[in-house]
């Protein structure tokens, strides 16, 4: 005879699972607690003064505040400039990434064809191997070519690179996306004359949104982030995105000490990222569990 719960035998049930899942919670707000407590210290000590910071006492703002930090770091220590060129690099490198990525992974979820489950498989196996293992090779064959002479074709094979590197991991993601989408869509457009290019991007492209903006927000803080693409392939402080700026700044003080334009900088960096985060975190959630049903 099966055993009838009560509302008692409910509530206890619910308390054990709730301990089980205690050790979970301790651990992430120990660690949201940490985050938040380096964050305003870092924010903290990018308004105080580089002996405010030394001191120990960037709470107290004894010295006053400072936003000039910031300036200062934006304009003398080419903060712009590195932000710039982070920008433009992981824009248009996100942009041809979807250009490129969303046509090709819909081909190979869509229709069968000689060698598909090939390229399949060699694409998911390419997510795994480490960009050191060809990054010496590849450095060596366009160092011969002579496209790190100028700076246009060094920008251009950096965002090459960028592309080159993500696109196995943005397939596959995409991939996904279209396997929920039920090819009536596409049958229907077919009926009524569309051609399957307009059909694709008309229809069946604007299904896939929340995984085209989760994607994309991944791929833009990796590139953002990127730093040894660049500390090979950048050879002008032009050129340098902003982890490779940052890194520079961070050998400088020794000679400048500013400590306080550094963590403003540090700031300025992070910024976008947050932005992000903080902006689209919904369109994050949804896009991470799970495609579009149809």
């Amino acid at each position: 005879m099966e055993k009838v719960k009560t509302p008692k035998t409910i509530s206890r049930y619910s308390m054990n699972q709730q301990l089980k899942l205690l050790p979970g919670y301790v651990l992430l707000v120990t660690w949201v607690g940490f985050t938040t407590v380096v964050l305003t210290w870092v924010i903290a000590a990018s308004l105080s003064t580089t002996g405010a910071i030394f001191k120990g006492n960037v709470f107290a703002f004894a010295e006053g505040i400072h936003p000039e930090n910031y300036t200062r770091a934006w304009v003398s220590s080419n903060v712009s400039v590195f932000f710039v060129n982070s920008l433009l690099y992981a824009v248009v490198s996100c942009v041809l990434l979807i250009l490129i990525c969303a046509p090709y992974s819909y081909a190979l979820q869509r229709f069968h064809f000689p060698g598909g489950k090939l390229i399949k498989t060699l694409l998911a196996a390419t997510t795994g191997v480490p960009v050191i293992m060809v990054i010496i090779p590849l450095y060596m064959i366009i160092a011969r070519m002579g496209l790190l002479r100028y700076e246009m074709s060094n920008r251009i094979v950096l965002i090459v690179l960028f592309v080159a590197t993500k696109i196995p991991y943005t397939t596959i993601f995409l991939m996904a996306y279209f396997e929920n989408i039920s090819r009536s869509y596409e049958e229907a457009a077919a009926i009524d004359g569309c051609h399957p290019i307009k059909a694709f991007w008309k229809i069946v492209f604007p299904m896939v949104e929340g995984g085209v903006v989760t994607v994309t927000i991944f791929n833009f803080i990796n590139i953002w982030n990127e730093y040894f693409l660049s500390l090979l392939f950048v050879n002008s402080d032009s050129l340098r995105p902003v982890a490779l700026g940052l890194f520079s700044m961070i050998n400088g003080m020794q000679y400048s000490g500013d400590w306080s334009g550094l963590f403003a900088s540090v700031i300025i960096v992070f910024l976008p990222t947050f932005i992000l985060y903080v902006f689209l975190s919904k369109k994050i959630v949804g896009g991470l569990t799970g495609g579009v049903k149809g």
